[in-house]
């Protein structure tokens, strides 16, 4: 049967049963800890191979990443078309109806999907549409195969009236926004 909580006080009876069967005591003199000695403070080695290895990799890189964004950008207006409608293009005026991206894939599955892509969206009837191409970094010295390859399809086609390159927040110069002519 348990016992209540009142019932679990200590009495007396058990306090002299229990100082009896541990035996003589003697009561430790208290010393001081030793005051632990903080931690040494963390060394980032690793994350400073890896900076110096950055730098190093910048310096000896194939491609100038600085030189790909600034000169690389994407511009085209049809003639006979306003200069205006490049300049509100450019601005991001018009909103983006649909994209696509080309990212992974070679020249020619890219320039087929490019066509069939932008035929949906003329039946479609889209005014505005982003190619996702990048910026072609990883290209090597052929340079951005798929950035130009979207410059000259892009150019042969009657449906184009203008593209540029994306604003930075939509991809930069790693993709194109392109205005289409609508029915």
């Amino acid at each position: 049967m348990p016992r209540s909580r009142k019932s679990q006080a200590v009495t007396a009876e058990d306090a002299r049963l229990f100082r009896e069967s541990i035996g003589q005591v003697r009561q430790i003199a208290s010393h001081e800890t030793a005051s632990r000695k903080s931690p040494p403070a963390p060394n980032p080695a690793q994350f400073e191979a890896d900076e110096a290895a950055v730098k190093d990799e910048l310096l000896n890189s194939a491609i100038d990443p600085a030189a790909t964004e600034i000169g690389e950008e994407l511009l085209y207006l049809r003639e006979g078309h306003s200069p205006q409608l490049l300049k509100r293009l450019r601005r991001g005026s018009f909103s983006v109806q649909d994209e696509i991206d080309l990212h992974q894939m070679d020249g020619r599955t890219a320039r087929v999907t490019l066509d069939e892509f932008l035929a949906a969206c003329k039946r479609r009837g889209l005014r505005c549409v982003r190619v996702v191409h990048g910026k072609g970094l990883r290209s090597g010295s052929a340079g951005p195969v798929l950035k130009q390859m979207t410059d000259r399809t892009l150019r042969r086609r009657d449906d184009v009236l203008a593209f540029a390159s994306a604003r930075p927040a939509q991809g930069g110069t790693g993709a194109t926004v392109v205005l289409l002519r609508s029915r």
